[in-house]
């Protein structure tokens, strides 16, 4: 795999390095912190899914996750660590290369249409939308790349619904794949944003049509720009 992302992976792959089991990973990741990680979930030694949550422990590092085909199971709970990505094998390399050029654009720039846009505040949420950031009620809430990127599109879409489906093309860019993946990110966003997860606020379902989200709804301190950011 490190010979192929070397010779599929330019422009912006250009330091890689491999571990051969899952302590060799972790050891790795200490000694030196990568900006992506790409984990296969039948590592041996530690599985790559215990790999993915020490990784979590420690701080977010992107994580692309190998899964094997048809394997549902492996995608839903490597994606409920905390995976950003999954690619199910056999995969081409021009697939396993797209993504992680994908995700780690997705890290490092803020997402489209965030420019001069104010920090939104609810309920004791505030998100930066440039700055990539989330606060619940005065403490960082620390995303991954796919879950901010959900949270930033449905916050500039406020009150629209949207299906899994579409939710699939607009923020993954994938015009086809397994819907479950947006099930699990939102059920993690709720976990991580919402007072009380059971009965969500600010990221709620409509029935028979999809998910909106939509600060303006949330009860508590008053809604708007943040009066810092001169909006």
């Amino acid at each position: 795999m490190l010979a192929l992302l070397t010779k599929r992976g330019r422009p912006g792959l250009a330091t890689l390095a491999a571990a051969a089991d899952g302590w060799a990973a972790l050891a790795t990741a200490e000694r030196r912190p990568p900006d992506l990680v790409v984990l296969d979930l039948m590592l041996p030694g530690l599985p790559g899914l215990e790999v993915c949550r020490r990784l979590r422990a420690h701080g977010h590092v992107p994580v692309v996750m190998l899964t094997a085909l048809g394997a549902e199971s492996d995608r839903i709970t490597g994606l409920e660590t905390g995976a950003d990505d999954y690619v199910t094998k056999p995969f081409s390399p021009r697939e396993l290369v797209l993504r992680v050029q994908s995700v780690l654009r997705r890290t490092h720039e803020p997402p489209p249409g965030a420019a001069g846009r104010p920090v939104l505040r609810g309920g004791g949420l505030v998100v930066d939308v440039a700055g990539r950031t989330v606060s619940r009620d005065g403490r960082e809430v620390s995303l991954t790349v796919r879950e901010f990127d959900l949270l930033a599109f449905l916050l500039r879409h406020p009150g629209e619904a949207f299906s899994r489906a579409v939710l699939l093309e607009r923020v993954w860019g994938w015009t086809y794949g397994d819907t479950s993946t947006v099930t699990v990110h939102v059920r993690r966003l709720r976990e991580k944003i919402e007072p009380d997860p059971t009965s969500p606020a600010v990221l709620t379902t409509v029935w028979g049509v999809g998910y909106h989200c939509d600060l303006a709804t949330v009860a508590g301190p008053a809604v708007g720009a943040d009066p810092a950011a001169g909006g």
